[in-house]
């Protein structure tokens, strides 16, 4: 009889273990090092914004990854509108925005950038939808832009590439 009693605790160990390996492995992957978060502050339109990362990729390439939180209710009806009828998401799963990652990559001296990814999740840091931005078709391509100092790829490209921060325009004297 203990035989029986020590397989059954053996199967819920087993168990047990595979739904922690399910709960672990439902969570997101990406840990950012708490030294690099920089608070952006709110934006013009009341959004919360965080750099999360920041850097030079192994091939050279300078970038920051940026955090937006829904703190403007009509801005986050806009972007839950919008997964719903472009991408038919269903009104519950595109109702659970509450933050969105962008990852913005820049030319090396600094003065343009591109989008190369942004993905938008829920509170439990679930993906809800994502878009990559990696040349590999038309709708997929980098659009690059130049970098205003006072929006949050501005403010990332000075943490990415320190000397290569944009200035503003020096104030005329009268």
């Amino acid at each position: 009889m203990e035989g029986v009693f020590a397989v059954k605790k053996a199967q819920k160990l087993i168990v047990w273990a595979l739904l922690m390996t399910m709960v672990c492995s439902a969570l997101p992957a990406t840990a950012w090092d708490p030294e690099k978060q920089k608070n952006l502050g709110q934006d013009h339109v009341k959004m919360q914004w965080y750099i999360l990362d920041y850097g030079t990729k192994a091939e050279g390439t300078p970038f920051a990854v940026a955090r937006k939180y829904y703190t403007n209710e009509s801005i986050k009806q806009q972007t839950i509108e919008l997964l719903m009828s472009k991408f038919g998401y269903s009104a519950e799963v595109a109702g659970s925005l509450y933050f969105t990652e962008y990852e913005f990559e820049y030319t090396k001296d600094g003065k343009q950038f591109a989008t190369t990814y942004l993905r938008h999740y829920d509170m439990l840091g679930n993906e809800i939808h994502g878009t990559v931005y990696d040349d590999s078709s038309e709708a997929a391509k980098k659009i690059f832009a130049a970098v205003d100092p006072n929006s949050t790829p501005g403010k990332g490209v000075g943490l990415a590439i320190p000397k290569a921060a944009p200035k503003p325009a020096p104030k005329k004297k009268r």
